[in-house]
């Protein structure tokens, strides 16, 4: 175990959500979408969220990974209430702390392998002579360095999302936020990637919240909690 990761470990959960709350106004009252959401995720976790359609699966998501602001409650992030961060500082939180995987892979289509990856590290302003140490090194995780210059518009199914996965490893995120990550896939390539998603978390230093219809991907994660009415419950 290196020293980084038993510091982090030393600061308790990775995660810590308390009685997390999103609500909209759709010009008639409020509707509640999360309800006092509380949960905790340790390093070296994967965790599944399922839930019924509109259940709020991709608001919770959404909202862990700074990409939507929650209306009430408390997000700790290593000790860290990143909430009540300024938004140029939530920015830096997303580029060097969290990784996204979606379902559709949103892969730049007229670029190559490499490009896809590089954007990233160009946005986390990472040295040019540096980035193709990180992207190999990323592409090597889902064995696709073979693929490096391959344009994108010409890779598989699942070659695309696990270029997608390698994409989302690039600044070595400490959480990776995957939304339906193999809905698009067939069950073989679904395999796969959870395949490749159960090898990254096990090196203890990367954790995963995915969102997910599947009982089959459901299975494969340490935990597994459900998504109803707005209120999450461990299954």
């Amino acid at each position: 175990m290196n020293s980084q990761y038993a510091t982090l470990l030393d600061n308790g959960p990775l995660i810590q959500v308390n009685r997390l709350s999103k609500s909209y106004s759709n010009g008639h009252g409020v509707i509640s979408i999360l309800r006092g959401i509380s949960l905790e995720i340790n390093l070296g976790e994967m965790v599944a969220v399922m839930g019924p359609s509109g259940s709020g699966k991709s608001t919770f998501l959404f909202i862990l990974g700074l990409l939507l602001p929650a209306s009430s409650g408390d997000y700790y992030f290593l000790g860290q209430d990143v909430l009540n961060l300024s938004r140029a500082d939530q920015a830096d939180f997303r580029r060097r702390r969290v990784g996204f995987v979606f379902q559709n892979c949103d892969l730049f289509e007229n670029s190559t392998v490499y490009e896809n990856l590089e954007f990233p590290l160009i946005y986390a302003q990472i040295e040019r002579q540096e980035r193709p140490e990180h992207i190999v090194a990323a592409l090597e995780r889902v064995n696709l360095a073979n693929r490096l210059h391959h344009p994108a518009n010409l890779l598989s199914g699942g070659e695309r999302q696990r270029v997608a996965v390698a994409r989302a490893l690039v600044n070595q995120p400490q959480v990776i936020l995957a939304d339906e990550p193999t809905g698009q896939l067939d069950r073989q390539n679904g395999i796969m990637v959870m395949d490749y998603f159960n090898r990254i978390v096990s090196g203890g230093e990367t954790s995963m919240v995915i969102v997910t219809h599947d009982p089959q991907v459901a299975a494969r994660c340490h935990r597994v909690f459900s998504l109803e009415d707005g209120l999450l419950h461990e299954n």
